[in-house]
């Protein structure tokens, strides 16, 4: 007899590789039966942790993950971290119990509704159709970009699966090609361009459209530039300008708004990346390249559908600039080194805390190039970001950023350190998001094969300080106790220093040097009052909002 659970498991495993849950009631026999399947189980601590978990496991090596937890409460821990991949267009499978067919019991609750409500569909199985529908959900997840949730009523996963036959195949999206009109309006609108930018985002990595971009910014004679999550797309680094938005370099983002055509490849145009609106000229011609539906976009003059490696080539076989018209262009950017310079601060501020900056630049020259990054939401962001460099779009993770969300970091992590298991694991987190995500510590430390995490502690919630502190708000319920998350990192197997000062990070350079495997944890003790550049654009945007 072939049960109900072995069908799911036997439909997923061709498509998947891994799974991150939780075992309860719910989801029991569907995790035993993985056992008998290529699929390899990693267990977290919190529900959460699993969706987030296979949101950074497909955010690092581009396949497909599943998350797994039981019905009622286990599914109600999931849905932060089902919204955050739902709006970061992450595909998974969340394989969840459900209520039985006979009816609710007291702590069932309208799970297909919760889900709805995030933006994710429910596939709910039977005993006809297991097989058949667990390929629907991969199918929908794929072609959609989204997570959605595969539910499997209580008592179901041990009742024998009724014959299906030959299961359909897995429906793989075909790409989007771009119509020949559009394509010949963009490369006309290009040709003409003095001072043309491309700009690259995660979409134009996913679509591996790195190389021919490349190809038609040598053409175009254009500079380039990324969002946070496109860095190191373009091949010319000495023409890139680096990260757009509140991240950007000063000077680089008045360059940006000089450009007067923008070709746009598989970027989101969020309010963080335009600076609110203000990163590009009102008289700047915007194209944007993008293979899903958008509604109008204010910055955006014309809109490409299609695939962003097809839509690049076509343009590449349509382009024939003018020679030397874009030849002073680039020569604005003949030394780089201006458009490089941030500010390294020093190295301990008045209240005799450290300065994130110059510790955000000593990190950099310590931490192994071959690295994947995992950031979690929060003020600290600006530090790694502004301050670290990122060998290619899939080796840096920003989570929480799509839904607004903190305490993601250690989750997602294990999902990277899975995915990419050579790579060291940064993990970059705020003291709040880390207390919040505290229970899969120990999943990190379990997974990952070698891994540092950074919690910038400043002992409180620094982007509440600088946005509502300012505005006058008492900060009593913005400060956090400081916490020895350096202790907790080696109660529970890892390494683990606190971070007073630069010449505190001797132990661990040794220990990078040494090659040694296992989780270092450096509790860095960093000072409020020093604010993140982008963060005192979201005040200033909201001052100026509400006034």
């Amino acid at each position: 007899m072939t049960s109900v659970a072995t069908r799911i498991a036997d439909a997923l495993a061709p498509s998947i590789s891994s799974a991150f849950g939780v075992m309860g009631n719910g989801n029991a026999h569907l995790i035993d039966a993985l056992r008998d399947t290529t699929v390899a189980y990693v267990a977290v601590r919190h529900e959460a942790a699993a969706v987030a978990a296979a949101d950074g496991y497909y955010r690092a090596c581009g396949r497909l993950a599943l998350a797994t937890a039981t019905y009622g409460a286990g599914f109600t821990n999931t849905v932060t971290a089902l919204a955050e991949a739902v709006q970061a267009h992450t595909p998974l499978v969340l394989l969840v119990g459900d209520a039985p067919p006979t009816g609710a019991r007291p702590w069932d609750i309208d799970q297909r509704s919760i889900a709805a409500a995030v933006g994710a569909e429910t596939f709910t199985v039977s005993q006809a159709d297991a097989g058949r529908v667990t390929i629907a959900a991969i199918s929908h997840a794929l072609t959609h970009r989204t997570a959605v949730v595969l539910a499997v009523p209580y008592g179901l996963a041990i009742a024998p699966a009724e014959e299906e036959g030959v299961l359909p195949s897995v429906v793989v999206p075909t790409p989007v090609t771009p119509e020949p009109a559009a394509i010949e309006a963009a490369a006309q609108l290009l040709a003409r361009a003095e001072r043309p930018l491309l700009l690259a985002g995660r979409g134009a990595w996913l679509a591996d459209a790195g190389e021919p971009l490349s190809v038609l910014a040598d053409r175009l004679g254009a500079l380039t530039a990324t969002t946070a999550l496109g860095r190191n797309l373009f091949r010319r680094a000495e023409f890139d300008l680096g990260v757009v938005g509140g991240f950007g370099q000063d000077d680089a983002m008045d360059l940006v708004g000089r450009a007067d055509v923008v070709l746009v490849i598989g970027a989101g145009l969020n309010q963080f990346t335009t600076r609110f609106g203000t990163l590009f000229s009102p008289e700047t011609t915007v194209i944007r390249i993008d293979d899903r539906p958008h509604g109008e976009h204010p910055a955006v003059t014309m809109s490409l559908r299609g695939d962003a490696r097809l839509t690049a080539e076509a343009l590449l076989a349509r382009v024939r600039p003018v020679p030397g018209r874009t030849a002073r262009w680039r020569e604005a950017v003949a030394d780089p080194a201006p458009f490089r310079v941030r500010d390294a601060g020093t190295e301990r501020c008045e209240d005799g805390r450290l300065d994130p900056r110059s510790l955000a630049v000593r990190l950099q020259q310590i931490l192994p190039a071959d690295r994947v990054t995992v950031s979690d939401g929060g003020h600290f962001l600006g530090w790694s970001n502004m301050h670290w460099k990122v060998a290619a779009p899939n080796r840096t993770m920003m989570v929480g950023t799509a839904f607004q969300s903190i305490g993601l970091g250690f989750p997602s992590a294990v999902g990277a350190a899975s995915a990419l298991p050579d790579a060291t694991l940064v993990v970059t987190t705020g003291d709040g998001g880390a207390l919040m995500a505290l229970a899969d510590l120990d999943s990190v430390i379990r997974t990952a094969k070698r891994g540092i995490i950074v919690v910038w502690n400043d002992a409180a919630y620094g982007a509440e300080i600088h946005m509502y502190g300012r505005m006058g708000l008492g900060t009593a319920p913005m400060l956090i106790d400081e916490v020895d998350f350096a202790g907790i990192a080696r109660s529970l197997g890892g390494r683990g220093d606190v971070i007073r000062s630069l010449d505190d990070l001797s132990a661990v350079e040794a220990w990078l040097a040494s090659d040694s495997n296992g989780v270092y944890l450096l509790d860095c003790r960093i000072s409020t009052s020093v604010v993140a550049p982008y963060q005192r654009e979201i005040y200033e945007h909201a001052v100026a909002v509400s006034a």
